[in-house]
């Protein structure tokens, strides 16, 4: 139980990434009926990512993206988008109600981590975080045993179907068809995406020419209904060069920038910048199997 009196479990209802099977843990093994077996490493997470289904040796984020981003996060500076997740999350929720909760893509467990820590509303919550980067989850299982992680990737989630409630998918790569076969029916998906300020202060060092901003997506994926919209947006002070360069490596503008724009981010002993981030949040249609 947490210190606001929900009760944070992890998520077992977890499908052989090769069979789709319901899997069960024994000790430190997770089995299938067909014989599949995966081992829980010693960090607490299993592997459900079969070497067929990679597209390269090591994906995802590397060891030091993951190490940039957990010293980025933890000083609080995107606090205001945590918050405004966690209340997405649990809002028009009973108090007695128990939520099985996915986060896909959730890196080192950041926006997990703050979920448990509001979850004064309900009842109980069983977490699970998934991402294709096992440096991520490995850091995300070192953090916080409350939880269940998992290597895999969103277009095979190794989750049985009908079996979320709430679905996070935040600066993400969505597969909508792959997100409705879990979600329950009535369960929620929610998307969080760069607003046309985001970072603006930083990208205006890297880039010459700053492109247009792409506008929201207006159409609605099949099978969901759109709950909600809303934007969050403040400004903050990155204090040294050491958090700009975290912050620089959390973005794709690290792989994107000229090493002309990078060297002038290397130069800067502090930085303001603007945070503006879209939130989204998608239904599953009651009539959807």
């Amino acid at each position: 139980m947490n210190a606001t009196g929900c009760t944070v479990t992890p998520f077992e209802k977890l499908a052989c990434p090769l069979d789709g099977e319901p899997l069960q843990r024994a000790g430190n093994i997770w089995t299938c009926a067909k014989g599949h077996s995966f081992d829980v490493a010693r960090q607490g997470y299993v592997n459900l990512l079969p070497v067929q289904n990679k597209r390269s040796r090591d994906p995802g984020d590397c060891k030091p993206m993951v190490v940039a981003r957990q010293a980025f996060l933890t000083e609080g500076y995107y606090q205001p988008v945590a918050d405004a997740v966690a209340e997405a999350v649990l809002s028009d929720t009973e108090p007695s109600a128990e939520l099985n909760c996915l986060d896909a893509g959730c890196g080192e467990g950041y926006y997990l981590r703050q979920l448990a820590a509001h979850a004064q509303s309900v009842q109980a919550l069983n977490l699970i975080g998934l991402d294709i980067s096992k440096w991520a989850v490995q850091s995300a299982a070192r953090q916080d045993k409350q939880m269940s992680w998992v290597v895999g990737n969103n277009a095979n989630l190794p989750v049985l179907p009908a079996t979320i409630d709430r679905m996070l998918c935040l600066f993400g790569f969505p597969v909508y068809a792959e997100f409705l076969r879990v979600l329950k029916p009535g369960g929620r998906l929610l998307m969080a995406d760069a607003g046309a300020d985001h970072l603006r202060e930083l990208r205006e060092i890297i880039y010459p020419v700053l492109k247009p901003s792409r506008p929201p997506k207006k159409e609605i994926p099949e099978g969901f209904l759109q709950v909600a919209t809303r934007q969050v947006r403040f400004s903050v002070l990155i204090p040294d060069a050491q958090q700009i360069s975290n912050l620089l490596m959390m973005t794709p503008h690290l792989y994107r920038a000229s090493a002309d724009g990078l060297g002038k981010v290397e130069e800067l002993t502090e930085l303001r910048v603007t945070v503006d981030v879209r939130l989204t949040v998608l239904e599953k249609a009651s009539n959807v199997a």
